[in-house]
């Protein structure tokens, strides 16, 4: 048998259920690969080994009883959770040294999910502050970098899990998404990452979000492995008849996909597409098209209005969370800037901003219907180096920076040219998936991953895990 952190997470729960390996057995193997490498990694924040191995044991004397066949899904599976989810009893530091460090009384909606379905928690992983930006990084733990390149970043909000994944301390994870915060850093490093429709997944863990951004969603090395946490996350009266695990490896008939390079920023931040994004697009289309599916120019229109109504939005919540007025110095200067700008906001500005996106939604999902899927690249640019979106010189060694500079509207405008085909994904609540095809190295598996993006109709979560599948992953 391959080592245990080797193995995918289906293969994983096969191992545990077939009496292979402990859950006891499971958790120590991966507390010492993370003991080991996240020193270096940055991807945990929190490890909460002696929860985890009582959970462990709970979960072996479980597997003992005779009615094994009753157990829940995810049963001695272990994963860790990002530091903006809820898990009871341990701290969520939401990224920022200007909170108190106090342990959560409950457990989170997502975590209570998961847990439910009987995964055991090893712990934390590393978020930017509130899960503003597309980088891990801040002032709370050393910032979370890629386990393809430690020089760079893993991406964010997200970016402890990912990274987590994608260097073996977890099998899988789950992320939460309000602007890309899933399929960011699943690019980054390689991972399939899927942010599942509005409504559909229980995610309880974002204040403010009245433009109902945010939903919960797999990180995963795989399309089963993904449609496995599916499974967990999904209510069954929501789910596909036969699950997503089921399903994941039928072939879905011939498509008719749009691709596109339209971006609702790209007046405001007019941005260039490396060549490796554009080589990821072209063997995405190749793929696609090897797979019977029939691929078109989209050409999307969308309002020049945008970006500053997402952004009232998405940082609104920033603007209300409970600080100390003489802690607000510990705040990045990106989170203190736009929680300024978000404090002298009237209401009548915020709602202005939510009628309107109200607006393009319906307006852009009345464009994307055109096709069954619209294709994109993940990111704009291959994963950039730690401390390259904030301008620090420390960002390869020493923590926390001495010299975090206080330009946010630099630091935004680098994320919004980074990832441009995001965040208007949330605002119309539509399912998408970020798939690995192209590496930037001479040969497959060397340099940097990068990644398509394929956006669906409401309710296509499962088709497009199984393109994703159809596409290697």
């Amino acid at each position: 048998m391959a080592e245990i952190h080797e193995l995918g997470a289906t293969e994983l729960r096969q191992v545990l259920a077939g009496g292979h390996a402990s859950a006891v057995e499971v958790a120590e193997h991966f507390l010492a690969r993370i003991e080991q490498r996240n020193r270096s990694l940055g991807a945990f924040v929190t490890v909460t080994a002696e929860q985890a191995m009582k959970d462990a044991r709970l979960a072996d004397a479980a597997y003992a009883q005779p009615k094994r066949e009753n157990l829940p899904l995810l049963h001695g599976m272990p994963l860790a959770f990002k530091d903006l989810t809820d898990v009871a009893d341990v701290v969520t530091t939401h990224g920022s040294a200007a909170l108190d460090r106090k342990p959560a009384p409950e457990d989170g909606a997502l975590a209570a999910a998961l847990k439910g379905a009987g995964a055991i928690s090893l712990g934390k992983t590393q978020v930017p502050e509130f899960g503003l930006t597309a980088y891990s990084e801040n002032r709370v733990a050393p910032p979370s970098r890629n386990p393809h390149a430690l020089s760079r970043s893993s991406g964010g909000s997200s970016g402890g899990s990912a990274a987590a994944v994608a260097a073996g301390l977890v099998p899988f994870a789950p992320g939460s998404d309000g602007g890309g915060s899933i399929r960011i850093p699943a690019a980054a490093c390689g991972l399939v990452g899927l942010k599942p429709g509005r409504g559909l997944v229980p995610s309880g863990e974002s204040t403010g979000d009245a433009a109902r951004l945010v939903v919960a969603g797999p990180l995963a090395l795989s399309a089963a492995d993904a449609a496995l946490m599916m499974d967990a996350l999904v209510p069954h009266e929501l789910a596909p008849e036969r699950g997503y695990l089921a399903s994941v490896d039928e072939a879905p008939e011939g498509l008719r996909i749009g691709v596109s390079l339209d971006s609702p920023w790209d007046k405001t931040f007019p941005f260039t597409v490396e060549q490796d994004a554009l080589d990821a697009l072209a063997t995405g289309i190749q793929l696609l098209t090897a797979a019977g599916h029939s691929v078109f120019e989209a050409e999307i229109r969308y309002d020049n209005r945008y970006p500053d109504a997402f952004t009232t939005a998405w940082t609104a919540g920033v603007g209300n969370a409970r600080i100390l007025p003489q802690r607000e110095a510990l705040l990045t200067p990106l989170t203190r800037t736009f929680r300024r700008r978000a404090q002298q906001r009237s209401v009548a500005k915020v709602n202005e901003a939510l009628v309107f996106l109200r607006r393009f939604a319906h307006d852009t999902v009345a464009q994307y219907a055109q096709w069954d899927l619209i294709l994109t690249p993940s990111l704009a640019q291959a994963p950039r180096p730690v401390g390259w979106f904030t301008g620090t010189t420390s960002g390869g060694g020493e923590w926390p920076s001495p010299d975090w500079p206080g330009d946010a509207d630099d630091d935004y405008r680098k994320q919004c040219e980074f990832a441009p085909w995001s965040s208007m994904v949330n605002v119309c609540g539509l399912p998408a998936v970020t798939v690995p095809v192209h590496w930037t190295g001479p040969a497959p598996g060397e340099g940097l991953p990068m990644g398509i993006q394929l956006i669906g109709k409401p309710g296509s979560e499962l088709l497009l895990l199984q393109l994703a599948g159809q596409l290697g992953a």
